[in-house]
């Protein structure tokens, strides 16, 4: 290596952040050091002796198996705890109670099948639980009682089937809740209820069929809903009528044949992935693409949005279908039908 590739590299040393951080006791550290980096596979209990101004400790990609109640004692300024990739089944009740600066808690990548009935017993200022490649099969709404002041929640790539009402109404501030790649079939209508501050909703990966007309309504600063990868084949007209900040919602690989856009008219720009559903080319379809074409919609990967039916479309990309073949299935004199977008909400058309 030259003399110019040695000072390039010494420079891009200088300048890693900080939060790798110094290995872990018992190796001695200067005092001024605050942040813990612990990674050897060999390593199966958790360390001791941190100092008491230690701001941060991850402890990952270990053998780590069980951790003590008292694991975290006399750390009043810990604001992250990072213990992904290990091979914790459990979690002492009592573990993070003492902790009043907490505001990271990363547990990804464990085999956790359950939590402590309450991860903390009194108001906490965590802002990020990240839980994602755990074992959970359900969600108890007394673990969040707390977490009042939480935004980023992560429960994805676990077993969850069902989730109960209100599982997250004390979660006032929450701004993103992912609930991917698990087994839900099914979204009870309040179980979102109490989440004013939601932007962001990740529910792709499921086994939900339908979702219920006012599931979302609640939700008025949601601006990114995912919904892909799931079994969808119809979905209420009203259902995203009160989102009227959202900007991305994205419906691939559904089984989805027709869709009634009812958006709030403050959706100014929206942008809409329908791909990888076998689409109804028809007269409704005419509808929606003269809607979407009126409107600030931008439409993703129009090459794999294409017709189901019927059979002489079946296969073809729904834009490259001529208004004259969409206002085939038209009647000759359609009545005047009112839009559902304009009915009261209950009122058929």
């Amino acid at each position: 290596m030259g003399r110019l590739g040695i000072t390039l590299l010494a420079a891009l040393m200088s300048s890693l952040p900080c939060w790798l951080g110094a290995p872990c006791p018992p190796v001695p550290t200067p005092s001024n050091i605050t942040q813990f980096v612990c990674t050897s596979p060999s390593l199966s209990s958790f360390p001791t002796g941190f100092p008491e101004e230690t701001l941060m400790i991850s402890v990952e990609f270990t053998n780590l198996s069980s951790i003590g109640p008292d694991a975290l004692q006399k750390l009043p300024k810990l604001q992250e705890l990072h213990l992904s990739s290990n091979q914790l089944r459990s979690l002492p009740g009592s573990l993070f109670r003492d902790l009043p600066a907490l505001r990271v808690l990363d547990l990804t990548n464990n085999l956790l099948e359950d939590l402590p009935p309450e991860i903390v017993d009194s108001y906490s200022p965590l802002q990020h639980l990240v839980l994602n490649g755990n074992r959970l099969g359900a969600l108890e709404p007394a673990w969040f009682r707390t977490l009042g002041a939480l935004e980023w929640l992560d429960v994805s790539n676990n077993r969850l089937q069902a989730l109960p009402p209100n599982c997250f109404q004390n979660l006032s501030s929450l701004k993103s809740l992912d609930l991917s790649n698990n087994h839900l079939d099914r979204l009870a209508p309040e179980l979102l209820a109490g989440l004013p501050s939601l932007e962001r909703l990740n529910l792709e990966g499921n086994q939900l069929h339908s979702i219920v007309e006012h599931t979302f309504d609640q939700m008025l600063h949601l601006r990114y809903l995912f919904l892909q990868h799931n079994h969808l084949s119809s979905l209420p007209a009203r259902l995203f009528q009160k989102l009227g900040r959202l900007g991305h919602l994205d419906l691939y690989n559904n089984s989805l044949t027709s869709l009634a856009p009812c958006f709030s008219e403050q959706n100014l720009t929206l942008e809409l992935d329908l791909s990888g559903n076998p689409w109804a080319c028809d007269c409704a379809m005419l509808s929606f693409m003269q809607w979407a074409t009126g409107r600030s919609v931008g439409l993703y990967a129009l090459q794999h949005t294409r017709c189901g039916t019927p059979e002489n479309l079946k296969g073809q990309t729904v834009a490259a279908a001529t208004k004259d073949t969409l206002s085939a299935s038209c009647p000759a004199a359609p009545a005047e039908r009112p839009s559902p977008c304009s009915l009261p909400q209950g009122q058929a058309p």
